[in-house]
């Protein structure tokens, strides 16, 4: 199956073709104007320049072809070859049927790829943040889509664990506490097994670390020289990285768990640390390493850039390794375990030169196997003054407040609302918790990745307008009027040719594969978004409208029951894409 949209393609391209054009222009879309029709196809135009003809006579010459076909119920002609189509209802009602029967609602599958996505990089010993929200989000939803659509996808967090911020925090640790073996040269173990912090105490113990390392040269050189022995392998230091590891696991577990986003691997930068090594080895023998001032670089540069693209720092002069060393190793490992044909890096904008010098690196090297690389930046969540998001203290809020903040609001919401009055407290809390994440990931997701948008914790949580909540309370609306159906025995039936106004809730409910399929090819989680929406507007439109339970009819009333039936089912797949859980009721 496909989209109206999609089928209609296919008519018409096969129209072209019998005209001896090429059937790319038969192209199908909505209409932009439905006062004229239901779609349109602009391929008229293209055609004639193709074929130096005027564009109106091609477009009576489709046009005059289409007309014979029984599925139309009006074709026209608009400007200089603009032609459009509207179909019979019957032809509306026999894709309604279609639709209804097809588990996937008209997506198609494809050939699958494997794709590596990788939207995590959590640090470990430090607190889950608002700032590792959007790439949780995005990534989650984007690893979902993938896979609905077809694809082989494998989602890793790349967890941050052995960069700079391990060497302040053991150096840290050994100023406050030189008595714990794994700072003794002659200690040979076995080392506790036990951590002798807790992941609260790194939470605390890093950021002091990080503020003396700013203020204080020489200390900033401890770490340096710690993280350096760490990544050489000191046996105390590694000890000590894997209960920082261990302990911070947990939490991070939890946290993701929380904002139900799923990770297959669960790696970190140290994982690829056997790799570093040969692969450093390897870009001197190839000649793509050059040493500069004690470092080796690999430059990135090319003649036609127009802006500046500094080398990659491959070893730093002290021999500690890099973010874009570990990162190159990371995709020498995915090439090795996974053989991708995509790997895509769900990380925010900022950091666009660093995965440039990156890609640039690994394709000169030949590191990258078969895989494209694409880097899918995202914005930023800011507060109402435009700046990044923080607490009322101007603190940077961790995660797990931010999602009891987002139920919180979302219970005062449903309490204002009188909703769920009658229901025990831990249902109630339980649709509050979905409430308040349907809130959050539409309010982010409903923009394109790229943008910045503004935190408006009264806005997320309304049930009017453009909310997670208006949409859940759309989907909960027609479970309830099916559960009523079921109740008095009635259930959803063939879907008849549709009156006139329940015809827009039909082409909505076609436009899904469209939708599904925009959003995959521009990684824009979005166009699901704006298609839920829209479908939801759709039908509170359609339920104003029509009987549905008290109709008397009872094959009117089935039909009626089928499309209520299938724009839940459409309803409840795009916000599953999103990562959005519908309650039973509210």
């Amino acid at each position: 199956m496909s989209s109206l949209s999609g089928a209609l393609t296919e008519v018409v391209a096969r129209v072209f073709a019998d005209l001896g054009l090429d059937p790319e222009f038969g192209r199908v879309t909505p209409s932009n104007r439905p006062d004229l029709g239901q779609f349109q196809c602009n391929g008229a135009l293209a055609a004639a320049k193709a074929a130096k003809q005027n564009p109106r006579a091609i477009a009576e010459q489709v046009a005059a072809k289409l007309q014979a076909l029984p599925q139309f119920r009006d074709i026209s002609l608009a400007g200089p070859g603009f032609i459009n189509l509207s179909l019979t209802d019957a032809a509306l009602s026999g894709h309604a049927n279609k639709l209804a029967s097809d588990e996937r609602l008209g997506v198609p599958g494809k050939e699958p790829l494997v794709v590596v996505l990788d939207y995590g990089g959590a640090n470990i010993a430090k607190a889950m943040h608002v700032g590792h929200l959007r790439a949780a989000i995005i990534g989650e939803a984007l690893r979902r889509l993938f896979l609905f659509v077809g694809d082989d996808t494998i989602g890793d967090v790349h967890m941050g664990d052995w960069g700079l911020q391990m060497g302040m925090i053991i150096s840290e640790l050994e100023i406050r506490r030189p008595d714990l073996p794994y700072f003794k040269a002659s200690f040979e173990g076995p080392y506790p097994n036990a951590s002798p912090v807790t992941v609260e105490e790194l939470e605390e113990i890093y950021p002091t670390a990080a503020a003396a390392c700013k203020a204080d040269l020489a200390r900033m050189e401890k770490a340096r020289l710690a993280t350096a022995e760490l990544q050489q392998g000191r046996p105390g230091y590694r000890a000590l990285w894997q209960h920082f590891f261990d302990v911070s696991m947990e939490t991070m577990k939890r946290d993701y768990g929380a904002l139900g986003v799923h990770f297959d691997l669960w790696k970190g930068e140290a994982h690829v640390d056997p790799l570093i090594g040969p692969m450093v080895e390897k870009l001197k023998q190839m000649g793509i390493a050059h040493q500069d001032k004690g470092a080796w670089i690999i430059p990135v540069a090319k003649p036609d850039d127009k802006a500046e693209i500094p080398p990659l720092i491959l070893v730093k002069s002290d021999g500690a390794a890099m973010y874009s060393t570990t990162d190159l190793a990371t995709i020498v490992d995915r090439v090795q375990e996974q053989n991708p044909d995509e790997i895509l890096y769900v990380v925010d904008q900022r950091q666009h030169l660093h995965f440039e010098q990156v890609f640039r690196a690994a394709i000169l090297a030949g590191l990258n196997g078969k895989a494209k690389m694409e880097h899918l930046g995202f914005g930023t969540m800011n507060g109402k003054d435009g700046k990044p998001f923080k607490t009322r203290e101007g603190g940077v809020m961790k995660l797990q407040d931010l999602i009891a903040m987002m139920t919180n609001a979302a219970m005062e919401r449903l309490n204002e609302q009188g909703i769920g009055t009658d229901y025990d407290e831990a249902e109630r809390r339980e649709i509050a918790r979905k409430v308040g994440l349907a809130a959050l990931k539409f309010a982010d997701l409903s923009n394109h990745r790229i943008a910045n948008y503004v935190f408006d914790l009264d806005r997320f949580v309304r049930f009017e307008g453009k909310t997670g909540p208006y949409l859940l309370y759309a989907a909960v609306r027609i479970k309830s009027i099916l559960r009523k159906a079921e109740a008095q025995e009635d259930r959803p039936g063939s879907i008849l040719p549709p009156e006139p106004g329940e015809r827009d809730l039909i082409l909505a409910l076609g436009g899904l594969p469209d939708a599904v399929m925009d959003a995959y090819r521009e990684r824009a989680p979005n166009k699901i978004a704006d298609y839920a929406y829209g479908l939801a507007q759709t039908f509170s439109t359609y339920y104003n409208q029509f009987h549905i339970l008290s109709e008397p009819d009872k094959a009117l009333l089935r039909s009626r029951l089928a499309l209520c039936a299938l724009t839940l089912r459409a309803l409840e797949l795009s916000l599953s894409l999103l990562g959005i859980e519908v309650p039973e009721r509210m």
